[in-house]
């Protein structure tokens, strides 16, 4: 892996507006009413990372070009569609004015725009580095229009790229391609977005703070004036070099999983201790300056498209370099344990008789307002307890028909929330929808023998559902021993 920093010539000075023109669609809608001041903007891909982003920065008064393989994806945008499940990405679409249309030309997009950001799929390889597949094709595409190209233009990686590969294999591919060198009338800079599937827009326009690993400082200048006219908050900014900004990125989340998982060990700490609360533990524990509040809840394990992987790619490079990343690999091993614990809970409450009981599992997205199931704790409870030869009925509010795609029939699956809950003994809420606060006392009382609800993240009505139900909490521990008696058992001792 190349740790090259990029001191290659400072970019000719930016001047908006000055891109090449061309008669396609994408430069069309490049020129389309582009405002002076701004530069015209590419965003490769359009999937659930690459469309609210482009949205976003169209509204902010950007002219954007998307631009993908899928027509699909490229019809919906330029019908103002949201092409992707997104929480508010229809009303952002609807705010770009149009600004923002999609090709699938990327060539042209390159030459109709000033900047491109390119937001493309790197899947894990079975080591747990990222794959360039995607990223390479791109890059080359890039290069290509940029030979041909007389204006400076900026090359912003986004996506999740191991430490080494921007100013690696990808600038070695736009240099290829393009016959220039980076610094010689184009810029490269990483700079990945800290986003949650489901809060896309809210997290990338109010971000904690911004990461740019630039070649040059006139690149990371051009990257800091957009962000800065698209963010609605005052982040700091991070700028540095591409390989630091890259491990940055993996270390942040990597971190992120380290807390999660330390939070949920004091769950199940406390769920075994007699008057434990891990929700007092932990709003004391996040008192604590050095600590902090944020992803200490103590619940279930992390899931998703970013924070296992990118767990995994630290371990991966840290294996490689010949360092040790321990933690970052028993903080993997403990999350992977972390649905098992669950499924063992189910177990000891399932009723007793050859059928065995039915288990019921709310919430199969790997966190609420969103529809991906990648490694999704509801959904991999599904299929162990499936596996384990068990009635599970499963139900979702979004991720319904991505779960078929990976469950099918293993499982039953609810046609709505109540239908889910009256269908299991053991009723487990694992992903805390809001649409589960919704859950009426009628549909679970069962007084000849009453079923058993576990409230994984502690967030439904307490009260109300113990009336009905053997209300199990996770976290919570059992009712503490009187005082008189923990005093007799002292005096014996």
């Amino acid at each position: 892996m190349s740790h090259r920093t990029g001191q290659g010539r400072s970019l000719s000075p930016w001047r908006p507006g000055q891109s090449a023109a061309s008669p396609d669609a994408a430069s069309s809608a490049a020129s389309h009413d582009a405002p002076s001041a701004l530069p015209r903007l590419c965003v490769v891909g359009l999937g659930k990372l690459g469309s609210p982003i482009a949205a976003c920065l169209a509204a902010k008064g950007f002219t954007v070009v998307g631009v993908d393989t899928d027509p699909a994806k490229i019809d919906a945008i330029k019908q103002g569609k949201s092409p992707v499940f997104e929480p508010g990405l229809d009303e952002m679409l609807a705010r770009t004015a149009g600004r923002l249309t999609a090709t699938a030309d990327l060539a042209a997009a390159t030459h109709a725009t000033d900047v491109t950001f390119i937001i493309v799929p790197t899947p894990s390889e079975a080591d747990g580095g990222f794959s360039l597949r995607f990223a390479l094709p791109a890059c080359r595409t890039i290069g290509q229009a940029l030979r041909s190209k007389e204006t400076p233009h900026l090359v912003v990686m986004t996506s999740t790229v191991m430490p080494g590969a921007t100013d690696g294999p990808l600038r070695q591919a736009l240099e290829q391609s393009s016959g220039r060198r980076c610094g010689d009338g184009w810029g490269l800079c990483y700079s990945p977005e800290f986003v949650a599937l489901g809060s896309v827009i809210r997290d990338f326009l109010s971000p904690d703070f911004l990461l740019i690993g630039q070649s040059d400082a006139a690149s990371g200048d051009r990257l800091e004036s957009i962000l800065r006219q698209t963010v609605e908050n005052k982040p700091a900014v991070a700028r540095v070099d591409s390989v630091n900004a890259e491990l940055t990125k993996l270390a942040v989340n990597t971190f992120v999983t380290t807390k999660i998982t330390y939070a949920n060990m004091i769950a199940e700490i406390c769920h075994r201790l007699p008057g434990a609360n891990v929700d007092q533990v932990t709003a004391a524990l996040g008192l604590d300056t050095r600590i902090g509040a944020k992803y200490l809840r103590g619940a279930v394990g992390y899931g998703g498209p970013c924070f296992p992987r990118d767990n995994a790619a630290l371990s991966s490079l840290a294996r490689e370099l010949g360092a040790q990343a321990r933690l970052a690999e028993v903080v993997d091993q403990t999350n992977r344990h972390g649905v098992q614990r669950i499924a063992d809970l189910v177990y000891s409450h399932l009723p007793s008789g050859p059928t065995r009981g039915r288990v019921a599992v709310l919430g199969l997205s790997y966190k609420p307002h969103t529809d991906v199931t990648e490694q999704s704790q509801g959904l991999l409870l599904a299929r162990t307890l499936a596996d384990a030869g068990l009635d599970v009925t499963v139900f979702d509010p979004a991720a319904m028909n991505n779960a078929k795609a990976v469950l099918h029939d293993a499982v039953k699956y609810a046609a709505d929330l109540r239908q889910a809950v009256e269908a299991g003994d053991v009723v487990v809420a694992i992903t805390p929808w809001e649409e589960f606060k919704t859950i009426e006392p009628t549909w679970l009382s069962r007084p000849a023998s009453p079923r058993v609800l576990i409230d994984c993240w502690r967030y439904l009505d307490a009260a109300a559902l113990s009336a009905v139900t053997n209300y199990v909490p996770l976290g919570i521990g059992p009712e503490a021993p009187a005082a008189e008696a923990i005093d007799r058992s002292l005096r014996v001792a």
